[in-house]
C-alpha cells in the first residue's frame, strides 16, 4: 500500500532508502547470558561476591550449570585456568591448542597452537606476569599476558604432569612420568635440583605458598607421597596413606593444610605441623578422585572432580559432602579452576567439553524427575537452592544460596 501511495504521489521508493544501504536485512540482536559480578543490585538479592560473605562458605556451592563450551577440533581438555583478573578462561587441550573464552558471556574469543603435543598443566606466577605451561613431550613454555611466547625448552624427556611456582617466582618445580621432581631457575632457565625417590610416575606437585617446602604425589605404592626440601634436594618424610595412585596434591593458602587425592576414591586432609595422622578423610566419590581445588576466598571449602564425571563440594569439618553434581561430565574430569572471585568454577573433561558452573539464584527450581505421590498425582517442582537438570548434571545437597 505504501508503494502504491508513493506511486500515485509521484514519489519513488528509492527516495526513502538511506544512503549506503546494501540491501541486506538487519540482523536481530543476540543477547548472551552474562554473569555480571559488578552489578550494584546483587546486594539486594543476597548475591554478594564471596569476599562479601566470608562467614558463609556454603554460599559458594557452584552447582548451577551455565554453559558448555566445545572446540571445533574435539579432544580432551587437560588443563583450565583463569587469567589473573578473571576476564578470560584459557583451556589447554590434547591437541596442544590454547582456547580463550570470555569470562562474562562465556563465548569463544580466540584459539592458537601453543604446543605441538598435549598441554598437561598451566599456571600463572604469583606476580601475575607470566603463564607457565608444560606438555606431553616434556617441554615448558613461558607466556606473557598477551599470549606472546618468549621461551621454550625441554625440562623432561617424558610427559610433565604438574608444575608449581615458589613464593618469590624465581624458581618453579615440575614433576614427570620419568619418576623425578625437578627444581628450575625461572630466569636462567636452568635445572638446579633433581629430586629422586619415587619409583614410578610422579602425578602431582605443589610448592608451599610461603616456605621452602615441596610436596609430590606418585603412582608408586612404595613411595606414594613425599615432602622435600628444595634447597638440599633431600626427602623430609614419606606418607603412606593411600592404597592407590596419588593423583593430586594441593596446599591451602593458610600454609598449614594440604589435600591429597587418590585413585582409591578418597581425599585426605593433613596438617603439616602434625603428620602422624590425617585431620580428615573425605568419602563420597564412587570412582577415582582426579583433581581437587581450594576455594580462593573460603579457607575451608574445596571442590573435587572424579573419573566418573562427578563434581563434589566439601567443607572442612563436615563429615559428608555439602554438594554434588553426580553427572557433571560424561567422562573423567581432568581439571578444575575457580574464578579469582570464587563465584564460578570451570571443569575440563575427557568428554571434550569445558563447563561453567555458577551459584544458584534465590527461587531456583530443583528440576528433578517427576515424583508420583500417593493417589497417582505428580508432585510439583520444589523451589529452593538445589539444582538438577539442564544437561548440567544432578545436584544433591541442601546448602547453597546466593
Amino acid at each position: 500500500m505504501d508503494s502504491e501511495r508513493n506511486f500515485a504521489m509521484g514519489m519513488d521508493d528509492s527516495e526513502h532508502i538511506p544512503a549506503g544501504y546494501d540491501g541486506k536485512r538487519a540482523k536481530k540482536a543476540v543477547f548472551r547470558k552474562t554473569i555480571d559480578y559488578n552489578h550494584s543490585s546483587f546486594k539486594y538479592l543476597s548475591l554478594l561476591p564471596p569476599l562479601g560473605m566470608l562467614d558463609c562458605p556454603l554460599n559458594c556451592i557452584t552447582a548451577k550449570h551455565i554453559r558448555t563450551s566445545t572446540n571445533k577440533n574435539k579432544c580432551p581438555i587437560f588443563s583450565v585456568c583463569w587469567t589473573p583478573e578473571g576476564r578470560r578462561l584459557i583451556t589447554g587441550a590434547a591437541s596442544g591448542e590454547f582456547t580463550l573464552w570470555n569470562g562474562l558471556t562465556f563465548n569463544f574469543e580466540t584459539i592458537l597452537q601453543a604446543h605441538e603435543s598435549s598441554i598437561r598443566c598451566m599456571l600463572w606466577s604469583h606476580n601475575e606476569d607470566w603463564l607457565l605451561t608444560a606438555d606431553n613431550a616434556g617441554y615448558v613454555k613461558y607466556w606473557q599476558a598477551n599470549m606472546n611466547n618468549v621461551k621454550m625448552y625441554q625440562a623432561h624427556k617424558d610427559p610433565i604432569r604438574g608444575c608449581s611456582f615458589c613464593p618469590t617466582d624465581t624458581k618453579f618445580v615440575t614433576c614427570s612420568d620419568d619418576a623425578t621432581v625437578r627444581i628450575w631457575d625461572f630466569v636462567r632457565c636452568r635445572e638446579e635440583r633433581v629430586l629422586r625417590g619415587h619409583g614410578a610416575d610422579v602425578r602431582s606437585v605443589a610448592w608451599h605458598p610461603h616456605k621452602s617446602l615441596v610436596i609430590s604425589g606418585s603412582k608408586d605404592a612404595q613411595q606414594p607421597i613425599k615432602l622435600w626440601d628444595p634447597k638440599s634436594g633431600e626427602s623430609l618424610t614419606t606418607l603412606y596413606v593411600h592404597k592407590n595412585t596419588c593423583t593430586d596434591v594441593q596446599w591451602n593458602r593458610n600454609g598449614n593444610w594440604f589435600l591429597t587425592a587418590s585413585r582409591d576414591n578418597l581425599i585426605k586432609l593433613f596438617d603439616v605441623r602434625n603428620l602422624r595422622q590425617d585431620l580428615q578423610t573425605f568419602r563420597g566419590h564412587k570412582k577415582d578422585v582426579m583433581r581437587v581445588a581450594w576455594h580462593p576466598e573460603y579457607e575451608s571449602l574445596f571442590a573435587s572432580g572424579g573419573a566418573d564425571g562427578a563434581m563434589m563440594f566439601w567443607n572442612v569439618g563436615t563429615r559428608t559432602d555439602v554438594g554434588c553434581v553426580e553427572d557433571a561430565h560424561e567422562n573423567m574430569i581432568w581439571s578444575l579452576a575457580w574464578h579469582p572471585l570464587g563465584h564460578i568454577i570451570v571443569t575440563g573433561s575427557n568428554d571434550f567439553s569445558t563447563k561453567f558452573w555458577s551459584r544458584n539464584r534465590p527461587g531456583d527450581v530443583i528440576r528433578d524427575a517427576p515424583k508420583v505421590v500417593p493417589g497417582g498425582a505428580v508432585a510439583a517442582p520444589v523451589t529452593g537452592v538445589g539444582y538438577r537438570g539442564g544437561g548440567g548434571g544432578s545436584f544433591r545437597g541442601g546448602h547453597g544460596g546466593g
